[in-house]
């Protein structure tokens, strides 16, 4: 295993984020750009479009009194009004502060006060009631409100703003200047605020989207549905990559909606997280399950081929019989899964979580390549990526252009490069970037001899248990989550004698469980100790025990009545666990894991 590995930068990174905007209004302005959802169609937006309806709206920002360095926070589902907020903000040089729209009060206080935030633009109707709630201590001035037209009203009180006002505030915005402030999930404690300059954000999309490869997937032929949450970075580098490349860009603002979105707007490729491709994965193996002994079987084979068909790939080449039998599979199950994503989909770009080589390789077996990623807000997103003709699945893939990446002597993840913040807001952590500049991820990991990085769990997150080995919960986790009864999974023993879980159901997947089993008319607590349940769960248990050592397997599971939730703090708004705050409320089921006796 090599320590250190330095990639070069392929992309010039002067200007700021608005640059892109205006040299697609002026060389594409008649290209469709973004696309709205409306009754039963999709409305389109032209870049020239785009642009014009930025302006006015800048206009309005100025003449409300934004002023350059001003924090906005912006509090909103995805929708076109997002990206046009963003960018109306960028071009007077003001400092965009997302909130996630499900954030509580509590949170969204400490951010806006913490930021300093002189505005709010809301979506919804609840949304300005919690903002209201709490405004009085935040030092808020305005709140504006989409739904209510408050942007329309800006528009229009900034008709007076002259051409010279605006471009006087658009020539002040420099690179080194904040673009936005991001807080952190909150997983082990308070979110904190990581500044990120235009010229980090052009470090990382400008670079990515110039990477061997991305070219032909990121162009003016492609097209996306943003339905991750703006308010993460992930999503939010996505968006600039998307128009710097003229990738057309629809808005899901409901997940609900999201199936109902992919047939409709057929994109070609996908942001997503693991989660979404577990979800994707159980259902097909739940519906291949529910229409009996014949297609689960079949479902079973073409699973198998797909997996085999994309490690040969990784070998060389799949052999002609191989080929011949994914072709079979590819009309009978593969074509299926494409088609429920609208049936252009040929790329993803994965990141928040590790996806797992089992996956990654069934998803390109079945034509869908991810495209799996590593970072954190702290580097505006990915430090690492797999490329098209450079990838290895199971790993995040190599640096970025134009970044490098260390592992300490302890394991850990250090990253360096232009797209690395430069601390934290207001808050000093001497921890986080050394001397030399590198960025202590928190992460563990390795890099192969190809110049792969895999990530191997979270220092923080290690467990130890009583007998001294050290396990990496989330490799077990990924495993079991795999299985499509399951929703989550919470692998628990530090300082514990075992390893031990605790699982979660699927409710859609759990309903038809109990209907096939004739469990319809018990009570979910009966259901659930049924003995055919712990069975079918322990063979996903079984399964992620395969992949390690006996000291670091799971030697007991208890099933929970209800699933891990955002609204309940058990989860980030990008679907983490919150670690601490799962141990503190089911430490009394944790307990008994350990109280029962041992066979």
């Amino acid at each position: 295993m090599i320590r250190e590995i330095e990639t070069q930068a392929c992309a010039a990174l002067a200007g700021t984020a608005v640059d892109d905007m205006e040299r697609n209004a002026r060389e594409h302005p008649s290209q469709v750009g973004f696309s709205i959802r409306g009754d039963g169609v999709w409305e389109p937006v032209t870049y020239a479009g785009f642009a014009a309806q930025v302006e006015a709206l800048a206009r309005g920002m100025i003449a409300a009194g934004i002023g350059i360095g001003d924090r906005v926070a912006l509090m909103s589902r995805n929708r076109f009004e997002w990206t046009l907020c963003d960018y109306a903000l960028w071009s007077i040089g003001a400092v965009v502060v997302p909130v996630y729209e499900t954030s509580s009060a509590e949170q969204t206080e400490w951010i806006l006060t913490d930021s300093g935030a002189v505005a709010v633009i809301v979506e919804l109707q609840r949304h300005q009631d919690l903002v209201d709630s709490v405004r009085a201590r935040c030092g808020v001035v305005h709140v504006w409100s989409i739904e209510n037209g408050d942007l329309a009203a800006l528009v229009e009180a900034g008709r007076p703003t002259t051409d010279d006002e605006l471009r006087e505030r658009r020539d002040a915005v420099d690179p080194a200047a904040v673009a936005t402030l991001v807080y952190t999930s909150g997983t082990t404690g308070r979110p904190k605020g990581c500044p990120l300059t235009h010229a980090n954000l052009a470090a990382q999309y400008r670079n990515t989207t110039a990477a061997p490869g991305i070219p032909d997937i990121f162009n003016d032929r492609s097209s996306t549905l943003l339905f991750l949450p703006l308010a993460h970075v992930l999503a939010r580098v996505i968006q600039l990559s998307c128009v710097s490349a003229r990738v057309h860009i629809g808005y899901t603002p409901d997940t609900a909606q999201l199936a109902q979105d992919l047939l409709s707007f057929r994109p070609t490729l996908l942001l997503a997280v693991p989660r979404v491709f577990e979800k994707l994965y159980n259902t097909a193996a739940r519906s291949a399950h529910e229409a009996g002994p014949v297609q689960n079987a079949i479902f079973t084979l073409a699973e198998r081929a797909a997996v085999r068909y994309s490690e040969q790939i990784d070998a060389g080449s799949p052999s002609p019989l191989l080929r011949a039998e994914h072709g079979l599979y590819d009309r009978l199950v593969y074509a299926k899964i494409r088609a429920a994503l609208g049936g252009r989909m040929r790329w993803s770009v994965s990141g928040g979580a590790p996806l797992g080589a089992r996956l990654g390789h069934f998803f390109r077996g079945s034509g869908i390549t991810v495209l799996e990623g590593y970072g954190l807000t702290e580097t505006s997103a990915a430090g690492t990526l797999n490329l098209p003709a450079s990838q290895r699945v199971g790993s995040v893939g190599p640096p970025v252009p134009g970044g490098s990446i260390r592992i300490a002597e302890d394991g850990e993840i250090l990253l360096r490069g232009d797209f690395v913040f430069s601390g934290y807001w207001g808050v000093d952590d001497p921890e986080i970037l050394d001397d030399e500049g590198w960025l202590h991820s928190g992460d563990l990991g390795q890099i192969d001899a190809g110049g792969f990085v895999t990530v191997t769990g979270r220092k923080k997150e290690l467990i130890v248990t009583a007998g001294g080995k050290n396990v990496a919960p989330t490799a077990l986790e990924d495993r079991i989550r795999a299985h499509w009864l399951v929703s989550q999974c919470l692998v628990v023993g530090d300082r514990r004698p075992f390893i031990a879980c605790l699982i979660t159901l699927d409710a859609t997947a759990f309903a038809a469980w109990r209907a096939e089993h004739g469990l319809t008319d018990v009570t979910a607590a009966e259901a659930l100790a049924d003995e055919r349940l712990h069975h079918e769960i322990q063979v996903a248990v079984d399964e992620a025990n395969a992949a390690v050592s006996k000291a670091e397997s799971i030697r007991a599971f208890t099933i929970l009545d209800g699933d891990f939730t955002e609204a309940a703090g058990q989860l980030t708004a990008t679907l983490k666990l919150k670690r601490n705050v799962l141990a503190d409320q089911f430490g009394t089921e944790i307990e008994a894991l350990y109280a029962a006796p041992r066979t």
